[in-house]
């Protein structure tokens, strides 16, 4: 509840963002003012060419995206490597060879034990997207995801799905609410600014969309909606947004790879539009983003393209029969690029000895790596693909 005596000590800190507020508790929160900003955003100068840049890598990235001989069997590979990364920046040491080693069910008991939060990750990117051509992004949709995301993992007992009922704060690890670097606003405020944020993302108006869905990740980053997740739902905003208005035909922007090198200056741009209403600042670095993850996704389409090139001539050349069956495989690879024989000869329908010895010569044309190092229960990894998106081999 808002202390009416106090009140006017927040009023002080009235600014373009909003303005901090005491609580009768005696701690201050932050009430943001609806979207879009007054005075509005300055897009001239820098900021304009920064957009002008982030536009067009992106539409390229779109292009690039669309070359591809079938986009849905390589999207999910993006899918992942956003879900790791947008994981790692709260956090989980889980890495994008984790996520494929869970998602094929190799028992492993030195993998982190957040491996699960990550696959939740994907699973609530996938359930957003198809959920975009009957449901637009709404408040709706936005506790959809979040109750997908903390099913069953870290956070699952915080109300997964449901809008925060208590004070949440940001700070450092143990922190207390008086020790805050920043309190977002009371839960009673909740309900209504998400639903002014609604109003803003589906308003008829001028600003770009680049401009508006930076503005909108700001800001919901601001109001903290949850009691967890809210990092991880608002970057899935940012997709979920993009796909949503056309600007990309599938899921592969990873922008968390920037966000998560950048950390201290995104979180730093984030709470400048809190206490100096800088949201040119922030656009400018949201925008710069957009534009470098762009060209770096843009390449590894381009690369993905060459690689299959490669290694379907490879197969073409050196299988004779059996190169219909290894092209089948290789196809299948680019979903899920670590399978066992038994996957193998489902897919195939063929049995177990053939299956068993198609795989060994996709390994002797190094197409495919055995990972186990077991006689039995063996997986085999395509790691030329995989190596595409892992973040090390990229630094």
């Amino acid at each position: 509840m808002v202390n009416a005596e106090n009140e006017k000590e927040g009023l002080t800190a009235l600014g373009r963002s909003g303005r901090y507020v005491r609580q009768i508790e005696g701690y201050r929160a932050f009430l943001p003012t609806s979207l879009p900003p007054a005075p509005p955003v300055r897009t001239e100068g820098d900021l304009q060419r920064l957009l002008s840049d982030a536009d067009l890598s992106l539409g390229r990235l779109d292009g690039s995206v669309q070359t591809l001989p079938n986009p849905d069997l390589f999207v999910f590979m993006y899918v992942r490597k956003e879900a790791v990364l947008s994981s790692q920046i709260e956090g989980t040491q889980s890495s994008l060879q984790d996520l494929l080693a869970a998602e094929a069910r190799i028992l492993d008991r030195g993998r982190p034990r957040d491996v699960d939060e990550v696959v939740n990750y994907v699973r609530a990117m996938k359930h957003g997207l198809g959920r975009l051509p009957e449901l637009p992004v709404t408040v709706r949709l936005i506790r959809e995801i979040h109750a997908e995301l903390l099913r069953g993992v870290r956070g699952s007992h915080l109300t997964p799905g449901e809008l925060r009922r208590s004070q949440n704060w940001i700070g450092p690890g143990g922190c207390t609410l008086a020790e805050a670097t920043f309190v977002p606003p009371p839960p009673a405020a909740v309900p209504a600014l998400l639903g002014a944020l609604e109003s803003f993302l589906h308003a008829q108006d001028d600003l770009p969309l680049l401009i508006k869905i930076g503005l909108a990740h700001a800001q919901f980053e601001t109001i903290h909606p949850f009691l967890d997740g809210n990092g991880r739902i608002g970057r899935l905003l940012i997709t979920f947004l993009l796909c949503e208005r056309g600007a990309l035909c599938k899921p592969v922007l990873y922008l968390s790879h920037y966000f998560k090198r950048q950390r201290p200056e995104y979180y730093a741009r984030l709470q400048a539009v809190r206490d100096a209403g800088d949201f040119e600042g922030w656009l400018a670095f949201f925008l710069r983003g957009v534009a470098e993850v762009s060209v770096q996704a843009a390449g590894t389409a381009r690369r993905i393209l060459e690689l299959r090139e490669d290694h379907r001539r490879s197969i073409t050349d050196r299988l004779g029969r059996a190169a219909g069956n290894g092209h089948r495989i290789l196809e299948s690879l680019y979903e899920r690029p670590i399978v066992s024989v038994k996957d193998v000869q489902a897919l195939l329908g063929t049995t177990f000895a053939g299956a068993n010895q198609i795989v060994q010569r996709l390994v002797d044309l190094d197409v495919l790596r055995e990972i186990t190092g077991h006689a039995r229960h063996r997986r085999f990894r395509y790691d030329a693909y995989v190596h595409l998106f892992d973040e090390e081999a990229e630094a």
